[in-house]
């Protein structure tokens, strides 16, 4: 048995709070995990987890494994990393998570030069708006807008900054006139998102005089893609708002026209964020480094000239 292995092993399972998952995430068969285990069991004399057919808890002893496991794992990550040679360099699986407009937009068409650059990287890209368990779904790390709302579980590492902007198609502006005031918006229409996060998405905040206001817009369709979100918009289903960086390409060409000009909302950040209790592994820095620089790049074409 290689302890060193059985240790991840054991470390994935208690983080992903299952076998399979353990599995995904490490690309090795469940049953070489599920023998992981029991050879580690075996070895250290004790039972290390609780089993049922749908729930996995640490046993007191498995805590107390687990607890040291982490603590080396972290401190063997870090000293190898220290090193100039191939232990310090980026390799091994590395999955990211992002929406699927933001990776269409700048990771996809920019990938091949990370590549060029780490070609021991294996990448994964899942893509997505929902909010995801970095921990139990093995993502090494998310790219997101805002911050995460509980600090002490995931480190927001900036990479830039864009404008909430209100658009809709010509075509819906002509049917339905173009609001003038945030009273105006009672009697439109917007298209909804749906999301995992609790706001809801026709709450819409301003900056007026220097403090927010807020408006409720009714909705007759709603989606939960960021793609779909803007297509909706662009086929005059009702108002959008949407990130600078996805709308902007549309109101050069006049397929979108901008409403409220007046009107600003806060400057919303973009950031890449990781587990807090996670040593930042050479592979992870490497990515966060490559996309902060990539975003950083394109950044300025993200305010409106029109």
């Amino acid at each position: 048995m290689d302890r060193l292995q059985a240790m991840q092993v054991f470390a994935r399972v208690v983080e992903a709070h299952s076998f399979g998952k353990a599995a995904t995430s490490l690309a090795i068969p469940p049953s070489s995990v599920t023998r992981a285990i029991k050879e580690l069991e075996t070895y250290l004399g004790v039972r290390l987890l609780q089993r049922t057919t749908r729930h996995i808890s640490l046993t007191p002893d498995g805590s107390l494994y687990y607890d040291h496991c982490r603590r080396l794992l972290a401190e063997i990550e870090m000293v190898e990393s220290s090193f100039p040679g191939s232990a310090g360099q980026p390799r091994g699986k590395l999955r990211v998570d992002m929406t699927s407009s933001f990776a269409r937009l700048f990771v996809l068409p920019a990938i091949k030069e990370f590549q060029a650059t780490y070609p021991d990287v294996e990448l994964t890209l899942t893509l997505g708006d929902r909010t995801i368990d970095l921990v139990q779904e093995g993502v090494d790390c998310v790219i997101r807008a805002g911050v995460p709302q509980d600090s002490a579980i995931l480190v927001a590492r900036r990479i830039a900054g864009f404008e909430w902007i209100t658009c809709a198609s010509p075509a819906y502006i002509e049917e339905y006139g173009e609001p003038k005031s945030l009273d105006d918006l009672r009697n439109h229409h917007a298209v909804g998102f749906l999301s995992s996060r609790n706001s809801p998405s026709s709450h819409w905040s301003f900056v007026i005089d220097g403090e927010e206001s807020a408006a409720q817009v009714p909705e007759r369709i709603t989606v939960n893609d960021t793609d779909a979100y803007v297509s909706a918009g662009l086929h005059g289903l009702g108002l959008i708002r949407a990130a600078s960086y996805m709308v902007i390409p549309y109101l050069r060409s006049k397929q979108l026209r901008q409403v409220l000009p007046g009107l600003t909302a806060p400057t919303v950040p973009l950031s890449i964020m990781y587990p807090r209790n996670r040593h930042l592994s050479p592979t992870v820095r490497a990515f966060a480094d490559w996309i902060a620089k990539l975003i950083h790049d394109v950044e300025p074409e993200w305010k409106l000239q029109v």
